[in-house]
């Protein structure tokens, strides 16, 4: 199958040639989207480091791409990666700052059916160690859209390694299975009830 990897997908077709529920419960098929004004993806670092922290945690990438900053660009492509059958979970690079242009996180934002503000503060947290109070500039963003994770990422690629390396990469399979509902079906994943 040749290499689609601006366009598709590296190692599946547009809709994807395998069901979520076919996968191993431990193991989750990923789908990294760059988000640039220019750029290629033969000079993608934070792309790379994302790329290589799902294979090193024994997962698989079912598509790279590269796109235009661009808010309808983003949103459109976002909603057809959540679509596709053999992606469990979406994680884009760049967008995410303060200028103008960084429209990433007011794209994929409606998209989201759930968000997951713990994400955001253990991203920040984890940032805040690295390089202290130039945190405030860092957005992210993460959430779960029609049984998808999707988590957006600043264009850094340090920050995107250790967003990923640290929490992504991690909770990736359980958060794939209960965002699926095919946990144990009572509730939180802790056993609690919300309704108590």
């Amino acid at each position: 199958m040749a290499d689609r990897s601006t366009e598709g997908g590296v190692n599946g077709d547009e809709d994807g040639d395998e069901d979520r529920e076919d996968r191993p419960p431990e193991t989750v098929r990923a789908a990294v989207v760059t988000i640039t004004a220019n750029g290629s993806l033969d000079e993608d670092p934070a792309g790379d480091d994302v790329v290589a922290a799902f294979e090193d945690g024994g997962h698989a990438v079912s598509t790279r791409e590269l796109i235009a900053k661009d808010h309808d660009n983003v949103q459109s492509k976002v909603s057809r990666l959540v679509d596709r059958r053999d992606v469990d979970v979406v994680v884009t690079v760049g967008g995410t700052g303060v200028e103008p242009t960084d429209v990433t996180l007011e794209a994929v934002r409606p998209l989201l059916d759930k968000d997951l503000p713990a994400f955001v503060g253990l991203f920040h947290w984890l940032s805040y160690e690295e390089i202290g109070t130039g945190v405030v500039t860092r957005r992210a963003l993460g959430g779960v859209a029609d049984g998808v994770a999707v988590f957006c990422l600043p264009y850094d690629a340090e920050t995107a390694r250790l967003a990923c390396e640290e929490i992504v990469v991690p909770e990736a399979p359980r958060l794939a299975t209960l965002a699926n509902g095919d946990g144990d079906g009572d509730g939180d994943e802790d056993g609690d009830d919300e309704s108590a």
